[in-house]
């Protein structure tokens, strides 16, 4: 008889984003950070609900994150540093 299936949780991947300026646009730092393949895929990833800023669904795809935020995607999570003077 077999034993029991042991299941791991997913891991989260955590990413840190340096901004260049006041704020990214969410589609473009999903692109950035290298988790949509395009500015295109990042808006769709957007559009469907698949994105968290602050813990709170995004649907605007060119939201303005700044700096302190952590946008969340699947297993991904992304905190926004600031710019370096």
């Amino acid at each position: 008889m077999a034993g029991p299936i042991i299941r791991k949780p997913p891991t989260m991947s955590f990413h840190e984003f340096r901004l260049e300026g006041e704020y990214v646009e969410l589609n473009l730092l999903l692109k950035l950070a290298g988790l949509a393949g395009s500015g295109g895929e990042g808006k769709r990833f957007v559009a469907d609900g698949l994105v968290t800023v602050d813990g709170v669904v995004e649907l605007r795809k060119t939201h303005k994150v700044r700096a302190g935020q952590v946008v969340k995607f699947g297993e991904e999570e992304i905190s926004v540093l600031p710019e370096i003077d």
